[in-house]
């Protein structure tokens, strides 16, 4: 699916979400990654049953308020324990589906708040 971009100069927005792939200022991105307003890490993670709780660390480091944790075409949650760095660091974790983490992810970035959108492809 294609949304709409708010022309936001300097922003990191998802122009596309699809099945295998989403595009980041219309740039496509098919690994696993983390897009903030003003980073996009790619590499991060080997996928949903390989996450570790240094996963989360390196997402708390990047210093979101929230990170909004998008599991691939279905809503997953990771164990608990796994979230520790982020609750420790007081971050808001959110698990949605994929679409739905980028939809998310852009009105908040355009509000300026400090979020962090944790792609897993399925």
């Amino acid at each position: 699916m294609k949304l709409h971009l708010n022309r936001s100069p300097g922003i990191n927005l998802f122009t596309g979400h699809f099945e295998h792939f989403v595009t980041v200022n219309h740039a496509r991105h098919d690994t696993h990654l983390v897009v903030t307003p003003e980073r996009i890490v790619t590499g991060w993670t080997a996928g949903f049953d390989a996450l570790t709780a240094d996963d989360f660390a390196a997402l708390a480091a990047l210093g979101p308020k929230i990170v909004l944790l998008g599991t691939g075409r279905r809503q997953r949650f990771p164990p608990p324990a796994l979230l520790r760095p982020l609750i420790e660091a007081g971050v808001t974790v959110e698990p949605m589906d994929l679409p739905a983490a980028c939809r998310t992810y852009n009105i908040l970035a355009l509000e300026n708040r400090l979020v962090a959108a944790a792609l897993l492809f399925d």
